[in-house]
């Protein structure tokens, strides 16, 4: 008897650690699948914008925006209307908190479009570093947060690739490096002003929460008049309607699938970091932008100098390197 209730205690503390390593091999095996997920939208999405900007040479970048979230608009909508997401009903309440960060969420979107038509992948993510340290900057002034030395360093560097950058870039274009400038400024600041705003937005909402899927569907869809008012400013309404390139099959296919991936993004950021903690999530991001310049380079006959190369390695592993400084 006692030695069958020593192999039964000795059957349950093995089943009871088999069950704890499938529940622990299945959470990897998830933030494995959700981490490749995010990563290949995200890559995807910046090759296929580039695709659509400079491969088939379309001059509005606003249009493309206006497309692009209305794809996420209807999709999420239908989405919350099927039940599959939760998303909070949109009042006039909510909308008069968000309309301030929903501005410059579109220009964010629009400066992004316009530097990624006049400059390659690899200087665009180079310099896309800035945003960095002018959000550190913000958080000091604003929120008082302070960095640690690794953190100030590693930002430092990233300053010192995007200048050697710039200067050894053989395809430099002043208008291009003015968008993705003014793109670094206007992402700090949604940044900022999201964490700014995200308490009143939430008092605004019936259940007091505002999660991922609102949010997509707040943002999309009140991009969709402004962008509309900056499409009639520049004319760009002209544009498309004489351009030839809409006639092009492959053009809508690739311009529809960009804005597929770009609600994929959303989500698959979500699921990522339901899986893994925020430090991995940013490294892995860090990470992910190597092989997102390699592909430009290579795909998109990028002309490089062998300083030009050394300043791009030089600002990804800077990048990797302040991943890393925030862990700490």
């Amino acid at each position: 008897v006692k030695n069958r209730a020593a192999f039964s205690r000795v059957d349950n503390h093995a089943a009871h650690i088999e069950e704890k390593w499938e529940h622990g091999s299945g959470r990897k095996s998830q933030s494995h699948l959700s981490g490749a997920a995010y990563c290949l939208s995200s890559c995807s999405m910046i090759l296929l914008n580039k695709v659509a900007l400079s491969t088939y040479n379309f001059n509005a970048g606003i249009s493309l925006m206006f497309y692009q979230n209305l794809i996420s608009t209807v999709i999420v909508a239908i989405l919350g209307l099927c039940g599959t997401v939760s998303v909070e009903k949109l009042s006039w309440k909510l909308i008069r908190v968000w309309i301030p960060v929903n501005i410059i969420f579109v220009g964010m979107l629009v400066s992004g479009m316009f530097s990624l038509k006049y400059i390659n992948i690899a200087m665009v993510t180079i310099l896309k570093n800035v945003t960095n340290i002018l959000t550190a900057v913000g958080e000091f002034y604003i929120f008082q947060k302070r960095q640690n030395q690794r953190v100030w360093t590693a930002m430092f560097l990233m300053s010192i690739s995007a200048i050697s950058g710039g200067i050894t870039d053989l395809s430099f274009d002043a208008t291009g490096y003015a968008w993705q400038l003014l793109n670094c400024i206007l992402t700090a600041s949604y940044s900022l002003m999201l964490r700014q705003v995200m308490d009143k937005a939430k008092q605004a909402t019936q259940t007091g929460s505002l999660n991922e899927a609102s949010m997509v569907l707040l943002n999309n869809s009140l991009s969709l008049p402004f962008a509309l008012i900056l499409i009639l400013i520049f004319d760009e309404w002209e544009y498309v309607i004489n351009t030839d390139v809409i006639t092009m099959p492959m053009f809508w296919a690739v311009a529809t699938f960009s804005g597929l991936l770009g609600l994929a993004i959303s989500f698959t950021s979500m699921w990522f970091l339901n899986q893994t903690s925020p430090t991995t999530y940013s490294l892995v991001g860090s990470l992910n932008k190597i092989p997102i310049s390699l592909a430009g380079i290579l795909l998109f006959n990028v002309p490089l100098s062998l300083a030009n190369s050394f300043s791009i390695l030089f600002g990804l592993f800077a990048g990797v390197f302040l991943a890393r400084a925030k862990m700490s």
